[in-house]
């Protein structure tokens, strides 16, 4: 138990509470065109941004802690940065870390993945098989690529002598219709491997928001999908990943890659990538939210969610420990980030009245990333975790999504007085950006920001403070640019081509202190300037009347 925060002596805070809201990917677009957040009348924003102290936050590379500043940044680890007020490596940078020192294959968990796959065949001659599950990208999100080459050709080195890839194709964190910009080079590599000795092809694979890759308990039927495609292999069949994308997107007019169907490779009219006894699975994705569901699938011996048919016994690993409370997967090859005294910690310690809430697209991240990628509370009596149930929609047909539901418990809370510090995200500029529909987005916005004023209204019959940020961009940069040119890139019809993974713009940042009477500097340039989105733990401290931890980066807040 942390010791509790201490009082500052010059600031006591308000009489209302702290409502934190979180815009999820909601940013400062660097083009005119293509900037949904630019383009919405978001007239509730604007004038609350006119009249209050704000400035931009850096959200994505290494103020986030991943490798580089070519790194987008993303849901986790803006809430990790946020909720932590510190930057802790993140499992991209990590990962390549472990691989580059040639860590992950010394540690026990490769060892016992590889251990059962080196002895040949198995009863009945079948060679035992490798399989890797995970999102097909450079995307560095939730994988990438690179890593997973590595791991095929240790593999092959160590005497693995059959591979199999189960690819879910990405079209979120990278171009919305690039999987064959992936497959065909992967298919290179492959063929490279198989000339070594190695029997190494593409099983199976779908779209990430089709199959496998559901989160939060928000679509089963998603994970059941994988299941079926991966393990039991009944998928539609084709003789390639390749036959598979091009025939969908035949038959299915605009549809983009993180949509596409299930399918299996077949040769002979049988799969060749199901998952059998003696095999071994490692899920290579880093990022734990879209890697538990179908980890409980392999691990849980009690299991309900769906009927698997069979459970091949095998050896699972995860590339990273996915939740370090419930330690899921029981094997891991990279150790996560360590973070420890979180802001939601020391609020506990200090009896402060807490609520977190969002809709279920990112219930996990105001609680579970939030608090440092650890499921549960600090406090039972203290903190009070809501989630609203998302609709099981496309994004697109719902723009916007929940963000009145939350509204209207926030309101509710916030005038009850039962409540120090309120937590909430609107997930709509992340999900509907993640469509490229621009109509959607716009709409999306603009909802939002309805919501944004009612709550202003709320704040001020309170007597809180509201600060208004984000965790990354997106919506505001939906076309793809030419890097060089900055022009819209198009497609053949002559409209902009979308674009559907997150930017690398900063995020908004405003303090909204209604009944501020001078306490800290407030006119045009007053906040420090050039801080990354993990100052916002130690801005929120200040405002609750404390004084931030040792350790945590500076407020953006200058007291006079």
């Amino acid at each position: 138990m942390l010791e509790a925060l201490k009082k500052n002596p010059v600031w006591k805070g308000r009489r209302g509470p702290v409502v934190l809201v979180i815009m999820d990917g909601v940013g400062y677009g660097k083009y005119k065109e293509g900037d949904a957040v630019a383009d919405s009348k978001m007239y509730n924003f604007t004038a609350i941004r006119a009249k209050s102290p704000n400035t931009a936050l850096k959200a994505h590379g290494t103020a986030v802690g991943l490798p580089s500043d070519e790194d987008m940044g993303n849901s986790e680890v803006g809430h990790n940065a946020m909720g932590c007020g510190r930057v802790f490596n993140q499992g991209a940078a990590l990962v390549g870390k472990s691989i580059a020192s040639g860590a992950m294959f010394e540690g026990k968990a490769w060892k016992e993945i590889t251990a059962g796959l080196k002895n040949g065949a198995l009863e009945g001659g079948r060679v035992p098989t490798l399989h890797f599950i995970g999102l097909f990208s450079d995307g560095n999100v939730h994988s990438h690529l690179d890593h997973l080459k590595a791991m095929i050709r240790r593999a092959g080195e160590e005497g693995v002598k059959r591979i199999r890839v189960h690819v879910l194709f990405d079209g979120r964190d990278v171009g919305e219709t690039s999987a064959l910009d992936y497959v065909d080079p992967f298919e290179d590599f492959l063929k490279e491997i198989r000339g070594k000795g190695v029997d190494a092809k593409i099983g199976s694979g779908g779209g990430r928001m089709w199959i496998t890759m559901d989160r939060y308990g928000a679509d089963w039927s998603m994970v059941e999908r994988g299941w079926k495609t991966h393990v039991l292999g009944t998928a539609r069949q084709f003789a390639s990943a390749r036959e598979a994308v091009e025939t969908y997107r035949k038959e299915i007019p605009g549809i983009i890659d993180q949509d596409l169907k299930e399918f299996t490779v077949a040769e002979g009219g049988k799969p060749i990538g199901t998952i059998e006894d003696g095999d071994a699975v490692i899920y290579f994705n880093f990022r734990g939210d879209r890697a538990l569901e179908i980890t409980a699938a392999f691990e849980e011996d009690k299991f309900d969610k769906f009927d698997r048919v069979r459970r091949p016994k095998i050896c699972y690993a995860g590339m990273m420990e996915y939740d370090g409370d419930t330690h899921v997967p029981k094997r891991y090859l990279v150790s996560p980030p360590a973070i420890d005294r979180t802001m939601g910690e020391y609020l506990a310690a200090s009896g402060v009245r807490t609520l977190a809430i969002s809709e279920t697209q990112k219930y996990g991240h105001v609680t579970y990333f939030f608090n440092g990628n650890r499921t549960g509370k600090f406090s039972e009596t203290l903190e009070d975790y809501e989630e609203i149930r998302s609709d099981l929609v496309p994004f697109e047909q719902r723009p916007w999504m929940k963000c009145a539901d939350i509204t209207d418990r926030v309101i509710g809370a916030a005038g009850s007085g039962k409540y120090d510090f309120i937590r909430l995200n609107y997930p709509n500029g992340d999900m509907v950006g993640h469509t490229g529909v621009y109509q959607a987005v716009i709409c999306s916005m603009e909802g939002m920001d309805i919501q944004l004023g009612r709550l202003a209204k709320a704040v001020d019959a309170a007597g809180g403070i509201m600060v208004i940020t984000a965790d990354h961009g997106n919506s505001d940069d939906m076309f793809e640019h030419n890097k060089k040119t900055g022009e819209v890139i198009r497609k053949e019809d002559g409209s902009p081509k979308p674009k559907t993974s997150h930017s690398l713009n900063p995020v908004p940042c405003v303090i909204y202190d209604p009944e501020c009477k001078g306490e800290y500097r407030t006119e045009e340039g007053a906040l420090n300037e050039g801080l990354g989105i993990s100052s916002i733990a130690a801005t929120c401290i200040e405002l609750l009347g404390y004084i931030p931890p040792a350790g945590y980066d500076r407020s953006l807040l200058k007291f006079v």
